[in-house]
C-alpha cells in the first residue's frame, strides 16, 4: 500500500544511501550487528513479483513462485511495489557506500506472486512455508475469505511471522493485515507522530516509519514514497534480524517481543492509533528472554483408573492363618476340658 510515488528516474545512488533518514533513529547499523544482518532468514515477499536483477538486490533473492502458472519466479517484476518491499527487507547497496540497504541486509527475499486473489495467496503462503521461509511480508489489500485465513493460520502455527500493512486512507485495517496471527503495521512520520493516511482500529499492532522513504524500483531506479507498505516491510526485516539472533525463538515469541517492548505513543497503552506503540528494534534484540510462560490452565492430577476385577480364584486364607486358627481352638477346648473336670471332681 504505497501512497505516493514522488521521483522515478535514474538517478546517483549514492544520493540515495543519504536519504535514509530512518537509519538514525532506529540505530540500524547497530541492530544489524546484532541480528548477524538477518543472515540465514528467508522472508517471503508476497506482492508483484522482484527485479532481483536491481544492482542493490543482486544476490538478495532465492527463487520464488509464480502462483498461477505453479512455475519459479525470480527476476520478474510487474510493476514497481515488489522491488520497493524487497530492497526495503534486503537491498544490499552497491559499490562503495552507494545504493539501498535494506534493514536486514544477509537476509534473503522469496518473490510469491500474485495478489489479488485470496485463494491464489493462500496457496503461495502455503508454498512460502514448506520452501523455508520463516517470515512473510503482505503489503497489499485483498478482499478475502476464510481460504485466506486459514492458510494464516496454519503458517504461523509452522512458526511463521506474519506481518502485513494495516492500510491507507485513515479507515479501518485492511485485509489479510485484520487477521490475527498477522501483525498489523501502521505509519508514523519522522515527528513519531501517526501518519494521517495509516488506517486505525483495535487490529493495529504497532507503528513505525512510513514517511518519505526511499524506495528501490526495477530498472535501477529509485523514488521516494509514503504508506503503510513501506512500514509492513521495515518491520518484515526487523523480524529476519531476532530471528537471525535467536534461531529458536518460536514465531509467538518474536511477536511478543515487538509489542512488548515497543514505546508507547499517543493515549497511553495500546490505543487503535498505534496499537501496542512505536518499533523499538533494539529493545526487541536486546531485551532479556521471558521465561517460559505457566499455562493458565488448572493442575491436573491423574486420575488412576479403577482396578479390573481380577480372574484368578481367590486362594482362601493362607497355611498361616488356618494353622494359627487351629491352636487357638486347641487352647480353648483343652482350656473347657480342664474346667469341667475340676467341677465333676469336687
Amino acid at each position: 500500500m504505497l501512497v505516493v510515488l514522488l521521483t522515478g528516474v535514474p538517478a546517483q545512488a549514492d544520493t540515495w544511501r543519504d536519504r535514509q533518514w530512518y537509519f538514525g533513529p532506529m540505530r540500524l547499523a547497530e541492530a544489524q550487528e546484532l541480528g548477524r544482518g538477518g543472515a540465514g532468514v528467508t522472508v517471503a515477499v508476497i506482492d508483484t513479483g522482484v527485479d532481483s536483477g536491481h544492482r542493490d538486490l543482486r544476490g538478495a533473492t532465492v527463487p520464488g513462485w509464480v502462483v498461477t502458472r505453479e512455475e519459479p519466479t525470480d527476476n520478474v517484476d510487474t510493476g514497481p511495489h515488489g522491488t520497493g518491499m524487497a530492497a526495503l527487507i534486503a537491498g544490499r547497496g552497491h559499490g562503495d557506500g552507494a545504493g539501498l540497504v535494506g534493514v536486514a541486509p544477509r537476509s534473503k527475499v522469496m518473490p510469491i506472486r500474485p495478489v489479488n486473489d485470496d485463494l491464489l495467496i493462500a496457496n503461495g503462503i502455503r508454498w512460502a512455508v514448506e520452501h523455508g521461509a520463516k517470515v512473510i511480508n503482505m503489503s497489499f489489500d485483498v478482499p478475502s475469505d476464510q481460504v485466506l485465513e486459514d492458510a494464516i493460520a496454519e503458517a504461523y502455527a509452522n512458526d511463521v511471522v506474519l506481518v502485513g500493512a494495516a492500510g491507507n486512507g485513515g479507515g479501518g485495517v485492511i485485509e489479510p493485515a485484520v487477521f490475527p496471527h498477522v501483525v498489523a503495521v501502521g505509519s508514523v512520520g519522522r515527528n513519531n507522530r501517526v501518519a494521517s493516511f495509516s488506517n486505525r482500529g483495535p487490529e493495529v499492532d504497532l507503528v513505525t516509519y512510513g514517511v518519505g522513504i526511499p524506495v528501490a524500483r526495477p530498472g535501477n531506479k529509485y523514488a521516494v514514497t509514503n504508506g503503510t507498505s513501506v512500514s509492513s516491510a521495515l518491520v518484515a526485516g526487523a523480524v529476519a534480524l531476532i530471528r537471525a539472533r535467536y534461531p529458536d525463538m518460536r514465531a509467538p515469541e518474536v511477536v511478543d517481543r515487538l509489542m512488548e517492548t515497543a514505546i508507547d505513543r499517543g493515549a497511553k497503552g495500546r490505543d487503535n492509533r498505534y496499537g501496542a506503540g512505536q518499533l523499538d528494534l533494539m529493545a526487541a534484540l536486546t531485551a532479556p528472554r521471558a521465561a517460559p510462560k505457566t499455562s493458565s490452565a488448572p493442575a491436573r492430577i491423574p486420575v488412576q483408573a479403577p482396578a479390573a476385577a481380577s480372574s484368578t480364584p481367590d486362594p482362601g486364607p493362607s497355611p498361616i492363618v488356618i494353622v494359627a486358627v487351629g491352636v487357638l481352638l486347641l487352647i480353648v477346648g483343652l482350656s473347657v476340658f480342664m474346667v469341667v473336670r475340676a467341677r465333676r471332681s469336687s
